[in-house]
Formats: structure tokens, C-alpha cells, sequence
């Protein structure tokens, strides 16, 4: 996923542009992860349209608790969870290469009252009652039989530990089956995801496993939760020739995987300071784009050519914006002097708070971008959105996915979008 610390087409490619920073067979994966039915959604003018792909994924990261004060209940009063087919919970730690719980006072300790929580009822202190992100969902999932949810073990920070799963993947597959079917919480979740930041390659640590080390790892997941279990994976999305798809064998692996989620995002963004400035998710290349290959369209094409389905891929978006300060132009390809002011990190801005601060003042390689104050920003809005979605559909992707769901607005703007196409 994005870098983050804790708890700190033919007309839609005509209107995208951008860049990646950071990202023996087993059971058949499981019927859910099958064909959906095509759900057909009413447009305020009457007309109608078919929901984007198969699925709607939403990441929930257990921190947002505290710095967003984002909760599982914000899911449903934004009207998120009855467009939601999944959502991914994030993260768990990989430490010592086994599964281990990231925060155990967020996940299942914090107690709701009553105000709080998703049913209006509160917590207790008995002995032995679940509470907190996983009672919470528990409750959703009750009121939203429509949602499966995923935990997700890595991400950026939490990956280290791959490395050494991927020397005892059976281990490994324990660890993550004891916890994630621990009986307190089992019928929270359907599966498991894998956020590996990079299997033979670089992210926060590098990683010299080789290129098989990935697919070992998802056989023995999947030949430990069976085929009634979801087994998913967030993946990189460097297109560029000899990049991070090409240091794996991610088309094996797939065989395993219910779905997979490039994550079509973070290609340019302030940690390249002086810039130049570019959208963070452009859906494809455009004149001057500073990385050939740093764009959506190049990653989906990239896997689809290795033998990866098209139909076991979702088309990344992010609910959040990249941002410049020091900025002079208003056109992409400008210098910089530092990363804009972020309310919870500098060159990072949920949707709800830029489209408003900064508005869309233009768009390139299928994204938006704005220009205000000396600040450049690069997001996706819900027209760029929907234009994403007609892509998805175009190549026959599996549906969609976001980081994450406290990026969007209190009325789920940007889930609409997603959810539906123009």
C-alpha cells in the first residue's frame, strides 16, 4: 500500500496520465471469488448502468481509529457498506516470519459505546467478550450480509518479515491460520490477504528470496485455509521493464489467488522533493510523464501478458491526494520546493479535505490535478473515477479496490464512483 507510517480505453484513456514508488497446485481458490452477479444501479436521470467489474474491495486500517477517528460505524452511515463487496483489514505484522497481530487494543479490546457503535449497542466487560475493529465488523458483516472481509497481513511497514516466511512457508501458513481462524474472531473474517512489499525485490527492506519464494508462500496459504477461504494479495504495480513484476512469478501464484490488487497508485508523489510534479495514479502514460512505465494502464497490460487473468485483477484507485509546495506552474512537469502541508502527513491529503481546500484545475493521463497557492496536487475525482471504472470494464477486470475508506467524503462520493459508471 502507500508509504505511511503507523499510527503516525478509449475515451478513458483519453482522459488519464502518469507514475510507482511505493509496490504442487492447491485447492481450487473459492467459489465466492467466482462470478458476481452484474448489479444494475439507477442514475439520478433515470437511465442505468452496470456496476464497475465484479468487485467493490475498501481498505479499513485498524489505526485510522485514533488519527482519523474513522470507525467501522463511519462504513455505514457514509452509505460505504451496502456498496461494498469486501473490505480489507489493515494490517497485520509478519514478525519472525509468522502472522502476529498488529495492535490487539484497536482490533479487539477498544470498547464502543452505544453512540459508537454499528448496531447502537455497547460493549460489555465481560470476560472473554470481543469488542473493538473486530466486534465491530462482526456487526456490520450481520447488518451487510453482502460484505467478505479479508485481513491483511505486510504492507509497507510490516513487511520485513516475508523473508523469512518464505524459507518455511508451511510455518508461515500455521501462524496465519491460528490467527486469523482464532476461534474469538473466526467468523469476522473469509480469508486472508498477503501485502508482500516486494517479494525479490526492494520496498522499505529489500528481499532476495528469489522468484518462486512468492507463489510458495500463497500455495501453502491456500493449501492451509482450504478452498472455502479467500486468498488475495495486494501486488506492485511497476510496469517498467525489468521492474518489480518482472522480479516475481506472480501468473503461477495467481492459480491461488482469489484476486489480485496492483496497486495502481504512489507513482510520483513528494518524496522526489524538488519534483517534478505528476499525479500519483495516472491511468496512462502521457507527454513528459518522468517514468516511462509508471502508469496503471502499463501494470495491468504488464500482468495480463505474463498469463495473470484479467479477471482475477482490480483496478487500483486511492482516496487521497500527493501534493507539492513551491510550485510556479500549474502544469504537471513543474519543480518543487518540499512536500505540500498535510493534515496528517506533509504531501498526503485525504480526498475530503483537498477536492475542497485545492479543486481539480485540470486533468492528465485519466487523473486530476490542481494548482492553488504554490501548492501542485495530484487525485482522483469522481469523474476521473468513473472514466477508471469504463476502463476496468474495457479490459474485462475484475472490479476495483481503494486506499482506503477514510479518505472519502462523509456521503461516500468517491465509493459511488467507484461503484458505478457514467
Amino acid at each position: 500500500m502507500r508509504i505511511r507510517t503507523l499510527p503516525t480505453l478509449v475515451a478513458a484513456l483519453a482522459l488519464l496520465g502518469t507514475g510507482v514508488v511505493p509496490a504442487a497446485v492447491a485447492a481450487t481458490p473459492s467459489e465466492d471469488a467466482g462470478s458476481l452477479p452484474t448489479q444494475v444501479v439507477e442514475q439520478q436521470d433515470g437511465t442505468h448502468a452496470t456496476a464497475a467489474g465484479k468487485r467493490v474491495v475498501g481498505y479499513f486500517t485498524e489505526w485510522g481509529v485514533y488519527d482519523r477517528n474513522y470507525h467501522v460505524k463511519n462504513i455505514k452511515t457514509s452509505g460505504s457498506a451496502a456498496k461494498l463487496t469486501n473490505i480489507v483489514y489493515a494490517f497485520g505484522n509478519t514478525t519472525g516470519g509468522r502472522c502476529t497481530m498488529g495492535d490487539s487494543y484497536a482490533a479487539y479490546d477498544k470498547a464502543y459505546d452505544a453512540a459508537g457503535s454499528v448496531d447502537g449497542v455497547a460493549d460489555t466487560w465481560d470476560t472473554g467478550a470481543l469488542r473493538g475493529n473486530f466486534n465491530q465488523l462482526r456487526k456490520l458483516k450481520k447488518e451487510f450480509p453482502n460484505i467478505k472481509v479479508v485481513w491483511s497481513f505486510g504492507g509497507w511497514t510490516w513487511s520485513g518479515g516475508f523473508t523469512e516466511a518464505a524459507k518455511n512457508p508451511a510455518a508461515f501458513a500455521e501462524s496465519c491460520h491460528a490467527l486469523v481462524e482464532d476461534p474469538r474472531w473466526a467468523d469476522v473474517f473469509d480469508g486472508i490477504d498477503i501485502d508482500w512489499e516486494y517479494p525479490n525485490a526492494c520496498g522499505l527492506s529489500c528481499d532476495t528470496s528469489g522468484p518462486n519464494a512468492f507463489n510458495n508462500v500463497i500455495s501453502a496459504l491456500r493449501t492451509k485455509f482450504g478452498s472455502s477461504a479467500l486468498v488475495t494479495a495486494a501486488i506492485t504495480a511497476d510496469g517498467t521493464n525489468g521492474g518489480k513484476i518482472d522480479a516475481t512469478d506472480y501468473a503461477t501464484a495467481a492459480q491461488k489467488l482469489d484476486w489480485i490488487m496492483p496497486m495502481t497508485y504512489d507513482y510520483f508523489g513528494a518524496f522526489a522533493a524538488q519534483g517534478p510534479t505528476a499525479p500519483h495514479s495516472p491511468l496512462t502514460s502521457y507527454n513528459g510523464i518522468p517514468t516511462a512505465g509508471f502508469y496503471s494502464d502499463a501494470a495491468i497490460q504488464k500482468l495480463k501478458s505474463k498469463g495473470v487473468p484479467a479477471s482475477k485483477l482490480l483496478l487500483g484507485i486511492g482516496f487521497y491526494g500527493r501534493g507539492w509546495t513551491g510550485v510556479t506552474q500549474a502544469a504537471p512537469g513543474g519543480s518543487a520546493t518540499g512536500a505540500a502541508p498535510g493534515k496528517y502527513e506533509a504531501g498526503i491529503e485525504d480526498y475530503k479535505l483537498i477536492s475542497t481546500r485545492c479543486p481539480s484545475t485540470g486533468t492528465v493521463g485519466g487523473t486530476a490535478y490542481a494548482f492553488c497557492n504554490g501548492q501542485w496536487w495530484g487525485y482522483d475525482t469522481p469523474a476521473t473515477i468513473r472514466s477508471k471504472m469504463s476502463y476496468a470494464n474495457q479490459q474485462s477486470l475484475g472490479g476495483a479496490f481503494f486506499w482506503e475508506l477514510s479518505g472519502d467524503t462523509s456521503n461516500g462520493e468517491l465509493i459511488t464512483a467507484v461503484k458505478t459508471i457514467g
